[in-house]
Order: C-alpha cells, then structure tokens, then sequence
C-alpha cells in the first residue's frame, strides 16, 4: 500500500519543505573572508541566558526604539561569551544600530565598536537559519589555519526589506 502512495507523500509534503528551506535560503552557503569592519554605534539591552531566548529582548530593545520614535538600523548582537562552554547560556548586547545624530531611545544603552580587522563571515539566509551557517563557516576557515572562534563576536543581520526576501547576516570575530 505504501508503495503506491509514496509518490503523492513526497509530492504532498517533502516537496513544499525542502522548497520553504531553500527559500529561507538554507542551501545558500556562507563566504568568510578578512576585512575591516566599523565602526558601529548602537543601542541595547544586556541579556543574560539561554541562546534561544535572545530574539525575545530583542524585540523588548525594538519596542524602545518605536516608543521614542527613532529609527533602528540593522540588527546587532554582541555576544561575549560562549554558548559551547555554558550549556547555551550567554552573555550578549542585543539591539540595533543607530547613526551618528540619532538620539538613544529612552531605556537602552549606548555601545560603540570601533573599526577594527575581522574575521567576516556573510551567508543570504532567514534569521533564524543564517547564524548556525555563519558560525560554521567561520569555524572551518579558522580550524585549517589552526585557530578556533572566539568571542566575543557581533553579528548583523540586515533585512531585504520586502516580506519576501531574505537578509544578509554577517558575523564578525576580531583578527
């Protein structure tokens, strides 16, 4: 019985998944290369906790920046501590740039990078897929020169600004 509907099984349910994946850009790969990157200025809130947890502070740093009517740029997280060394927990600044004349919205805190030479690497990928391919490159880039990541590291992840599209995410380790 199976044999016959195995056909309409794929068509029904395999198909549209690996189609929703490689729109979210799951196929695309990630480049690594060495540049300079910054400086940035950005507003945030400190977070404390599971990795998985980050998106909701966020998005509590996004509803400061509607509250005070100034405008967010790409989003950034500086995460300072390793996930790998405390069981998925971190320490991170998550929120978003700002430019050099806007005000910091009420209730965040300002950080500031530098320029700086970085490890970069950039993967075209939905939010939630782009870091796990960004880390990956970058660790497999880093482990043929014998040298592994560390933190802390900032990532920006840069909408395509359509509902259909999806962003570029880059992640940046110092040289």
């Amino acid at each position: 019985m199976f044999k016959k509907q195995w056909l309409a099984f794929v068509l029904a349910f395999i198909l549209p998944l690996l189609a929703v994946y490689g729109w979210w850009g799951g196929f695309n790969s990630a480049s690594v290369t060495e540049t300079e990157a910054g400086p940035y200025r950005y507003a945030y809130l400190d977070y404390e906790g599971p990795i998985s947890n980050m998106r909701k502070s966020q998005r509590s740093a996004m509803e400061k920046f509607k509250a005070s009517k100034v405008a967010a740029g790409d989003t950034i997280s500086v995460i300072l501590t390793d996930p790998r060394a405390a069981n998925g927990k971190v320490r991170a600044q998550l929120g978003y740039t700002l430019t050099d004349t806007a005000m910091l919205p009420e209730g965040l805190k300002e950080g500031r990078i530098a320029q700086r030479p970085v490890y970069a690497a950039t993967v075209q990928a939905a939010v939630l897929l782009a870091p796990s391919k960004a880390y990956q490159a970058l660790s497999d880039s880093l482990e043929s020169s014998g040298k592994t990541i560390v933190m802390p590291t900032v990532e920006l992840y840069r909408p395509a600004g359509k509902a259909n599209r999806i962003g570029t995410f880059t992640l940046e380790m110092n040289r």
